[in-house]
């Protein structure tokens, strides 16, 4: 699927109901957080690994092209990899977004540019740029792999990892399980218990019974 499309539908879909539909996607561990809540990223993997060393995210950078996710892998490391002028730079150039499994600064400045910037820690401190690391290369980034071409999803629930493949099969299923809670809400607003929109007796019932059962909605 061409990516402006996979784009438009993916950007109505919560992170959550993704992982809804396929639970063995891969999902970046929760302490990698946006700078910014609010804000969704949908972009294609450009990868990056470091340690200790940001020459290489520049480098990354400047090859980075519009709707690409900027993926670094500093290993963890407690010193910045990304800061303002950074995250300006990839909006300059139309990216997605910057993930970086270490630590960012500039938090203040990021946050009045209004870019994706999901990070590990803060710090003033930031790393030598004398050294050379791989890009476009298979990463591990938040406890998952990521590879080059990739499709990453984030908002304030946490960051999906898919291939094109994994992203095109899941779209009518979220979509729809979207549709429905997005109804639940309507009608809970309006004075609907959550319960009564539910299976939720009967499937009580049989799972105190040790029977097989599913939560779903009845709407």
């Amino acid at each position: 699927m061409d990516f402006k499309k996979l784009k438009e539908r993916l950007a109505i879909l919560d992170t959550a109901c993704i992982y809804d539909v396929n639970e063995k996607l891969r999902v970046m561990d929760p302490e990698i957080r946006p700078v910014s809540q609010g804000i969704k990223m949908i972009g294609i993997a450009r990868t990056v690994h470091c340690k200790g060393d940001f020459l290489s995210v520049i480098k990354a950078l400047h090859d980075a092209t519009e709707d690409e996710v900027l993926v670094i892998d500093a290993e963890g490391d407690r010193i910045a990899f990304v800061g303002e002028l950074f995250a300006l730079e990839a909006k300059r150039k139309k990216l997605a977004g910057i993930i970086v499994d270490g630590a960012c600064r500039d938090i203040k400045g990021i946050r009045n540019i209004n870019f994706p910037v999901y990070f590990r820690y803060v710090t003033p401190i930031a790393g030598t740029s004398s050294n050379i690391f791989p890009t476009q290369e298979k990463v591990n980034c938040g406890g998952v792999s990521v590879l080059p071409g990739d499709i990453v999803v984030g908002d304030d629930d946490g960051i999906i990892v898919m291939s094109e493949e994994e992203a095109t099969e899941i779209l009518d299923t979220a979509q729809n399980i979207q549709m429905i809670e997005n109804k639940v809400i309507e009608k809970m607003e309006a004075g609907k218990s959550l319960t009564e929109m539910l299976n939720f007796f009967d499937h009580y019932a049989k799972i105190d019974k040790k029977q097989e059962s599913q939560l779903i909605f009845t709407i």
